[in-house]
Order: structure tokens, then sequence, then C-alpha cells
């Protein structure tokens, strides 16, 4: 993987607590998994980072290695990898999503 693609993915996790790569951004997803994920946390009403994938094929790529995980989008909570649409999905129905935001003392939305 590129270096330099390697260090822009690496300040993205490390300057922002919650970080969302996707496709598009979240006022114009360009996929529904991306758009699913990005409204939960809308929901959340969380304040989180999207990094739009599209923008470069290298950075598209970069994830994918850099997280050793084949679908975006991907989450990252607090320099973790979460996971995908599916994943993230079930955490947020199931409360599990919540849980983990409090434990990393994120803001969100209680109710």
């Amino acid at each position: 993987m590129d270096e330099n693609i390697k260090k822009i993915i690496q300040d993205h996790i490390d300057n922002n607590d919650v970080c969302l790569f996707m496709k598009g951004t979240p006022d114009a997803p360009q996929c529904g998994f991306s758009m699913a994920v990005s409204n939960m946390l809308k929901m959340l009403e969380v304040n989180f980072k999207g990094v739009n994938v599209l923008e470069s094929q290298n950075m598209r790529e970069g994830i994918k290695i850099y997280s050793d995980w084949p679908t975006i989008p991907q989450l990252y909570i607090k320099k973790e990898f979460v996971g995908g649409c599916d994943i993230v999905k079930e955490m947020y129905e199931n409360g599990e999503l919540k849980k983990v935001l409090e434990e990393k003392s994120i803001n969100f939305k209680k109710n």
C-alpha cells in the first residue's frame, strides 16, 4: 500500500473520534450501505467525519488493506475498527452501538 495513503488514512482515524470511510459524503452518499451507516450516526446525533473513498482509487483500495476488511463503508470509533454496514446496523438495533459510544465517551442522543 502507498505510504502516503496509509498516512492519510491514519490521520483521519487519529484525528476524528468517529470516522466513517464511505462512498460519497454524509450529505450525499453514493451507495445504500454508506447511506445507512451515515443515517444511523445522524439519528444518534453523533459528530462524525465522513471520508469519501470515491475521491481516490488509492484511498478506496488502501482502506480495505488498512483494515483487512473487503467492503465499504467502514466505521472507526476512537481509532478502533467497528465494522461495516451489517455489523453497525445490528449493533444499532440491539443497543450495542450506544454502549460502545458511551464506553468511549462519545456524545450522542440518549433517547
